[in-house]
């Protein structure tokens, strides 16, 4: 064909191609919109209307004022000027929707120049970053956590440490003068601040995720029955307790101990929460977590046990909620407590491999809940109690005791002498080993896991399996975080600092049958 004989372009074909790039335009996921020098709206497509909760017919031919939420508008006012002043401008805003959640969102503002020079209008294109920002969040949020882990988990060491000495010291004056009643009364309150030192650095370890646990599958709806009445006890009688599940059976896999404590803890923080009386609900059900939302927890999508506790208390705003995990943090009177409650509450759900989601409007009341991973598998049933086995005599036996702070090591060969043993010492690994070489008569090697130098407990542990595989060998640390590695690893017990002499005789007993 002739390039003169191509039928001529008809009205009707430019309507069709204007539809389709109108098309185009709204398919696109994007938000973009024109408005001219009078900051008027001349085009906006679908998604840049729904973005404001409106038709595109409801955008055009308004003022940007008249359309956009004015919390946003004040947010983007100058960003606006600039614009239509020529400079190109990229910038990020938020809003909140009908259900009252903070929306993100980036947008690029492109000047319009006309032939004179003159700036005629804006080009918008912008994108919804909510989940960015939310997965940012998230992020952060974990980052921080982690790293004030670690942080507790480093303390916890030191102040075990300090525990072991002190509590071993009290034991020993409590046990040389048994009959001074004077003495008696200052040695008393001071080994029961020392052990309420020792379930205060446990509950920071617990927090840190450092905290041995011991998961089976439990029956949430009866624990949750049996730990209503000891809270019912702890509970004014303005406070009213109900308890309520969704689900007949529920079982999850976790330590039915610290679940315990979890929820005792909740329920008192409700109880503060409501000086006035109020209801408090302890509830449980069946939460089936999607990618999304389990991603927005940073746990793996699937079913979990969710207990909630909720009360209707005073609440708590925005900014107290987005501490209220941290150690330390309070909002109760000083003296009133340790600020280690929700912390530990965190630390059980995350390393049970669950999570904490916490709700709390001002006035209203907070809910606090626990996911717990659900598992199809019946609950352990209790022990029966069987027969004690007889103590074996610890007198006369050899113990090489493996420590590298000077006043730790004394305690505990002071306890080890009262319990019967001969006490060899070792300041670290490497003194240990030469010592394990030359002295055949060591029944037994009690080693600290963390030393300096190039041998520490787990590599002295290595090193006496390979040189006499038949001498027992226990680990003590104040890193509990330790345990499962060593036990899983070397197969051997480890004694958490502080501990009794009570505890290290139980310990020594059960190796050395």
């Amino acid at each position: 064909m002739d390039m003169d004989d191509r039928p001529s372009a008809q009205p009707g074909d430019r309507t069709a191609e204007n539809r389709r790039l109108r098309d185009i335009m709204d398919a696109i996921p994007a938000h973009i919109a024109y408005f001219d020098d009078s900051w008027t709206y001349r085009y906006a497509n679908k998604a840049y209307a729904a973005w404001f909760g409106r038709e595109s017919g409801q955008v055009v031919g308004r003022r940007i004022v008249d359309v956009v939420p004015a919390e946003v508008f004040d947010a983007v006012r100058e960003p606006l000027g600039r614009a239509l002043e020529g400079e190109r401008v990229i910038y990020e805003y938020t809003m909140s929707d009908a259900a009252g959640r903070t929306l993100y969102a980036r947008s690029t503002l492109v000047p319009d120049i006309g032939a004179a020079g003159e700036v005629l209008g804006c080009y918008v294109h912008a994108v919804d970053v909510t989940e960015q920002r939310r997965t940012q969040h998230v992020l952060a949020q974990a980052q921080k956590m982690e790293a004030i882990g670690q942080l507790s988990g480093g303390l916890a060491h030191d102040f075990n440490n300090m525990l072991t000495v002190v509590m071993g010291n009290l034991a020993g004056l409590r046990e040389a003068r048994p009959d001074d009643g004077a003495l008696q009364e200052f040695v008393a309150p001071a080994m029961q601040a020392a052990q309420g030192g020792a379930q205060l650095i446990e509950r920071l370890l617990t927090f840190s995720r450092q905290q041995p646990l011991a998961p089976r599958p439990v029956e949430v709806n009866e624990l949750i029955l049996g730990m209503a009445k000891l809270i019912r006890r702890s509970l004014p009688e303005t406070i009213a307790l109900h308890t309520a599940s969704r689900n007949a059976e529920l079982v999850a896999m976790t330590d039915a101990h610290q679940l315990e404590s979890a929820l005792l803890n909740l329920a008192l923080n409700a109880r503060d929460a409501m000086p006035e009386g109020g209801e408090l609900r302890i509830e449980s059900a069946v939460e089936t977590l999607d990618a999304a939302a389990a991603a927005e927890l940073d746990i793996p999508p699937g079913d979990y046990v969710q207990v909630t506790v909720r009360d209707t208390g005073t609440g708590m705003d925005a900014t107290t909620v987005a501490h209220v995990f941290e150690p330390f943090f309070t909002t109760k009177r000083f003296g009133m407590g340790s600020g280690l409650g929700l912390p530990m509450v965190y630390g059980f759900a995350r390393q049970s491999g669950g999570a904490v989601r916490i709700r709390s409007r001002q006035a209203c009341g907070t809910a606090v809940a626990l996911l717990l991973p659900r598992t199809v598998a019946s609950p352990a049933a209790a022990g029966e109690a069987g027969t004690a086995a007889p103590a074996t005599p610890l007198s006369g036996q050899l113990v090489l005791l493996v420590e590298d702070d000077p006043e730790v090591r004394t305690v505990v060969r002071k306890q080890l002498a009262a319990l019967g043993c001969s006490v060899l010492e070792a300041e670290n690994g490497q003194e240990a080993a030469d010592i394990v070489e030359n002295v055949a008569a060591i029944s037994l090697v009690l080693s600290d896991v963390v030393m300096p130098g190039g041998l520490d407990g787990c590599g002295l542990t290595r090193f006496i399996r390979r040189f006499r595989p038949g001498l027992p060998v226990i680990l003590m640390s104040g890193y509990v975080d330790r345990a499962d590695a060593v036990t899983r690893d070397l197969g051997v017990p480890l004694l958490a600092k502080p501990f009794s002499k009570e505890r290290l005789s139980a310990m020594l007993d059960a190796i050395c049958r």
